[in-house]
């Protein structure tokens, strides 16, 4: 935040930006989406829903799973909630208590640990590395599994290294936790932004994770503030109240027009913007390690390239500070993430165009060879 803070500083003064720091999709919300929106505004569709969203965008998100992965969901173990952000925090609040705990990856996604905090719980961060593909395993939390553990948390695709756990190493992964009695949150929002592999969803390998999911990132809905959750049937009641309790209920306006984002046809240009990323992927990865960044994990999925930058600083986050100030672009250090070997990496968003992306690399260039 303190560098897109200072990235919008600068543009206001007039310097261009290149804008590699931002984890949001450039493209606009399709048309047929925003439509659907404004139909359900000219509808009066502005009351509230029930808590546990509206009864039939639940039967088509069951129905996308069954279509997309041939996975077959209960609509009444489907939870819509106001972002993955509110889904996250239903999660968390439903399987910790006082005290208790929650296993996660670091580098990781850093709001993760922030809910549990606010909670009084406690996140505990284990080191992951490219060997495991910046995820956790069925070892790793073994050797942390402790009394006070109540649940693990994993994403896949991962915020910020852009891996896709293999299919094995999640199965692993939800057999140790099941038999340990607890409970596995799988983020994947960045799902459907899966390249050069098959994509996946946890809900294939078991029915007592919490699976989190939103329209944000594949779907381009960033600001509409929808998401949504597949529960355990016997948590859906404790769900419903807190949802109740916190939300009351997810945006009524997007929801509708979440209905739309979900139809096929509607998936024919999401699946284009996929294609987008994959070669702006192609072109970034490449153009990095030619100019000394190491990228020890190939990124499957997501928007994001993780990469080693000790070959130019022992301070990533000093370093990406002074990329922006003298040549206007602007990455997000690991600092953000955690704080294994977080000095020695930053984060590449490629969430700017082809053009805007091949500029920036010869600002990079300009600085990392001077």
């Amino acid at each position: 935040m303190d560098i897109l803070a200072q990235a919008k500083k600068l543009s206001q003064q007039g310097k261009t930006i290149y804008h590699m720091e931002i984890g949001e999709p450039d493209f606009p919300t399709a048309e047929s989406i925003i439509d659907a929106g404004i139909d359900a505004l000219k509808q009066c569709k502005t009351h509230y829903t029930p808590a546990l969203g509206l009864a039939e965008l639940r039967d088509a998100i069951a129905e996308y799973y069954e279509r997309k992965f041939s996975v077959k969901i209960d609509p009444q173990r489907v939870v819509i909630t106001p972002g993955a952000s509110g889904a996250l925090q239903l999660a968390i609040a439903c399987l910790l208590d006082v005290g208790e705990n929650v296993l996660l990856s670091d580098p990781g996604y850093p709001c993760n640990r922030n809910i549990a905090e606010v909670l009084a719980a406690e996140a505990i961060a284990i080191p992951a590395t490219a060997e495991s593909y910046y995820q956790l395993n069925a070892a790793l939390v073994a050797k942390h599994w402790n009394k006070k553990t109540k649940a693990a948390m994993v994403a896949t695709p991962s915020n910020p290294t852009g891996t896709l756990m293999p299919e094995k190493q999640l199965i692993e992964l939800c057999q140790f936790i099941e038999q340990n009695e607890g409970r596995l949150i799988v983020d994947e929002i960045y799902q459907g932004l899966v390249y050069d592999a098959v994509d996946y969803t946890a809900l294939a390998f078991s029915d007592n994770c919490f699976v989190i999911n939103s329209f944000s990132k594949y779907f381009g809905m960033t600001g509409w503030r929808i998401g949504w959750m597949i529960v355990p049937e016997d948590c859906v009641g404790a769900i419903d109240r807190i949802a109740q309790n916190i939300f009351l209920a997810p945006p009524t306006i997007s929801q509708y027009a979440a209905l739309t984002a979900l139809k096929e046809e509607t998936q024919i240009e999401l699946n284009a913007r996929r294609d987008e990323f994959k070669r702006r992927r192609d072109f970034l990865l490449p153009a990095l390690e030619q100019l000394g960044f190491e990228i020890a994990v190939k990124p499957q999925g997501a928007f994001y390239i993780y990469a080693n930058c000790e070959r130019f600083t022992d301070d990533s986050f000093s370093w990406v500070k002074q990329l922006l100030n003298e040549q206007g672009v602007a990455v997000t250090p690991g600092i953000d993430f955690g704080t294994h070997l977080a000095n020695k990496h930053c984060r590449f968003a490629y969430t700017q165009s082809l053009e805007l992306l091949e500029q920036a690399v010869d600002k990079i260039e300009s600085f990392v060879r001077r």
